[in-house]
């Protein structure tokens, strides 16, 4: 008997030091945070089936200052996978100022350790411009030797893990309950929590809601069709994609990894693929249908803006950390019945078959506290038509869509103001619906746009813009220098030139003051019109050589005709 008890209690040993509760560790802030934040890691077990090994979770927690401070905080996750959270947590305090707000990575990403970079991946998917394309399959073979070598488990990288993390940090915080808040891809996570620690939950917000019952990549192509046909660029997007497909476009750009420049060849396909990741930002979808309608009429400078975004893309998420969650929780549960135009679709499938990641078991979580269920009518990652239905099923959430695309509470004011009610007093209904969003970016439409790409090769190189300035110093001296010495001819020619430059600098600068990414379309139609104001300057400065050749009337003119070459073959 004696023996049995010893034998017990040894065996009892590894079980309390692996049930140990979590720990938290101070650390420095890696981002730009408000006063009163301190951020710091949560030491939990990499898998807590095989507890040996640690990771640590970044987090950072703002204490609020407000005279009415809630007892209970805000806790936000970004989405992704792979996307990080600490970066907003200023932007959260100002939207809850009377609570504390707990933004906290996910293990992998960029602010926890170890991070689960993939380099070999990235490169490979940007390497789908390249022709021949690169394997994604053998990048991801590299990836994981590379990983498995610095004793990475895999497996301890899915939903289930990362939402016992979120668990494990308000226990060791010492929060009594608190309001989950996650977007996108943490709506998932976050639906985890609240079924697996109801006692610590008052209420849930999930912004752009991905249920576990959606089978996103086999719906992907769909949305984005349904997307465009929304903002009514669906048939201008089938003559653009059908156009590149025969006829592929070859774009300079550089490549953001190894930063070299590269010619990428960019078919239909491709253009498609980059935009169901760009349509997330509600400043794109609001130029997409100027955007999908010039390249639907051959505009093919366009299409350096998009393959930038690309890069872009690539350095903005951990990919060892998105290719684990998705080879685990997603991708199983897809059936690809059909082969996707979008290369990233069939990438991570070939990221999966390399990698053979067990399938995790579906939670099918329904939290038990009030929920609050947001989605944008443009949103081609989570539309209402999936999200929607998920959230009435949930018993007691609402659902509410806003103009806008993927992860409203960002751009919508409306938005963030509903959800800010919501947590104040979830069980209370809302008297009324929001005023119109004066912040939404406004609808870029074709008609009302002269299509160029001058502006974007301005924007990445402002010297290329040298002989406008060089064109408006010119008239601003002609005018008054005609003005002064009584020539009238000079001085007209000065003044139209003045009046060219302040039009059209005044028709662009509001373009841009409303939607900046507008100028990687183009610039306002009216532009077009005001050019015979410059080819006016211009004309009247020749015809001032009649009455006087001096060299001040000999430069206006060079500059004048010099810069209308420019204009009209190079900038329009």
């Amino acid at each position: 008997m004696i023996i049995r008890v010893v034998l017990a209690l040894a065996l009892s040993v590894p079980l309390v030091m692996r049930d140990a509760p979590p720990s938290v560790e101070a650390g420095t802030c890696p981002v730009a945070v408000p006063e009163h934040t301190v951020c710091g890691f949560l030491r939990v077990p990499e898998r807590r089936d095989a507890p040996d090994r640690t990771v640590e979770v970044g987090y950072a927690v703002h204490t609020s200052t407000a005279p009415g401070r809630r007892p209970d905080p805000i806790v936000y996750m970004g989405g992704g996978p792979a996307s990080s959270s600490l970066q907003l947590t200023g932007f959260l305090s100002q939207m809850f100022p009377d609570r504390d707000v707990v933004t906290i990575e996910q293990r992998g990403a960029k602010y926890s350790r170890p991070v689960l970079g993939c380099p070999e991946t990235a490169e490979a998917m940007r390497g789908r411009l390249r022709r021949p394309p690169a394997d994604v399959a053998a990048a991801a073979r590299r990836c994981r030797a590379r990983l498995q070598e610095q004793g990475i488990d895999l497996r301890g990288y899915n939903t289930k893990e990362i939402a016992a993390d979120v668990v494990a940090l308000r226990r060791a915080l010492g929060y009594p309950s608190w309001n989950l808040f996650g977007v996108s891809y943490s709506t998932r996570v976050m639906a985890d929590v609240a079924a697996a620690d109801p006692g610590g939950l008052r209420s849930v917000v999930l912004d752009s809601f991905l249920p576990e019952s959606v089978a996103w990549y086999d719906d992907a192509d769909r949305n984005l069709r349904d997307t465009l046909a929304t903002l009514g660029a669906g048939d201008a997007f089938e003559r653009m994609v059908s156009r590149l497909n025969r006829s592929p476009a070859r774009v300079p750009t550089t490549d953001p990894l190894l930063g070299r420049p590269f010619t990428a060849t960019m078919s239909g396909d491709d253009v498609a693929t980059v935009l169901a990741e760009a349509l997330h930002e509600a400043d794109v979808s609001a130029v997409a249908p100027a955007l999908v309608g010039g390249l639907a009429e051959g505009h093919d400078e366009l299409l350096r803006p998009l393959a930038d975004a690309v890069g872009q893309a690539l350095v903005s998420h951990e990919f060892g950390l998105y290719h684990a969650v998705q080879c685990q929780d997603e991708v199983p549960f897809n059936s690809y019945a059909t082969r996707s135009r979008l290369f990233t679709v069939n990438a991570d499938k070939a990221v999966c078959d390399t990698w053979q990641l067990p399938r995790s078991t579906p939670v099918n979580a329904v939290p038990k506290a009030p929920v609050y269920v947001v989605g944008g009518e443009q949103d081609p990652t989570t539309p209402a038509r999936t999200a929607g239905p998920a959230a009435r099923a949930i018993p007691g959430a609402r659902f509410e869509t806003f103009r806008g695309s993927h992860a409203v509470f960002l751009t919508s004011a409306c938005a963030r103001k509903r959800i800010a009610e919501f947590v104040e007093a979830p069980a209370r209904l809302w008297p009324k619906p929001c005023e119109p969003d004066p912040a939404q970016p406004p609808t870029l439409r074709l008609a009302d746009t002269h299509v160029t790409g001058a502006p974007y090769q301005i924007s990445l190189a402002p010297w290329l813009a040298a002989p406008f300035a060089l064109f408006l110093l010119v008239s601003l001296v002609q005018f008054a220098a005609g003005a002064l010495l009584g020539r009238t001819v000079s001085a007209y020619a000065g003044l139209a030139g003045v009046a060219f430059a302040g039009l059209t600098g005044q028709a662009v600068y509001g373009m841009a003051s409303r939607n900046e990414t507008a100028l990687a379309v183009g610039v306002p139609g009216t532009v077009g019109l005001y050019t015979w104001l410059a080819a006016a300057s211009a004309v009247v400065s020749v015809a001032a050589l009649f009455h006087a050749r001096r060299w001040p009337q000999i430069a206006a003119a060079v500059t004048g005709a010099g810069f209308l070459v420019w204009w009209c073959t190079w900038f329009l």
